[in-house]
């Protein structure tokens, strides 16, 4: 298995793109496992479409199923900035997600390494391969600088 440093760094372009709009700095993006092709990407979008379950992992998620045209990806990879919160795991484990990589740890308000822990739940229908702590220092950087700027 190889991780691609280039695919969180596509996430972070993402992220920093969401900075720019305003938005909590996360970005996404789904590849196609066998042959590494990125089929979505997306950043944060919830002030924009004033929709709290607009995470940039929804997006991306959401894109991709349109794109392949089926409501399961169980041949893709994601990469994310942020450890997702419950709600995007539970997705992530609908979606069928074959491997889940992200950048920060999320002690607030993560649902994979933190909180609930939603693949560890037996009501869970799939757990992806987790790998975390992919380009944290630069994901986590960009998330305090956001904050920090808004107090």
């Amino acid at each position: 298995m190889t991780i691609s440093n280039d695919y969180m760094a596509i996430a972070l372009e993402e992220a920093t793109a969401a900075a720019d709009r305003g938005e909590v700095p996360v970005g996404a993006v789904v590849v196609h496992g066998p042959t590494g092709r990125v089929i979505a990407r997306a950043g944060n979008r919830v002030v924009e479409h004033r929709d709290p379950s607009a995470h940039a992992e929804l997006l991306a998620i959401r894109a991709a199923c349109g794109i392949r045209d089926s409501e399961r990806l169980p041949d893709c990879d994601l990469y994310v900035t942020l450890e997702p919160c419950p709600m995007c795991a539970q997705v992530i484990s609908f979606a069928r997600i074959r491997r889940l990589y992200f950048a920060a740890y999320d002690e607030k308000g993560g649902g994979v390494d933190n909180g609930p822990r939603i693949f560890h739940a037996t009501s869970c229908h799939h757990r992806p391969e987790i790998y975390g702590g992919i380009g944290e220092r630069a994901a986590s950087d960009m998330l305090k600088d956001f904050f920090r700027s808004r107090r």
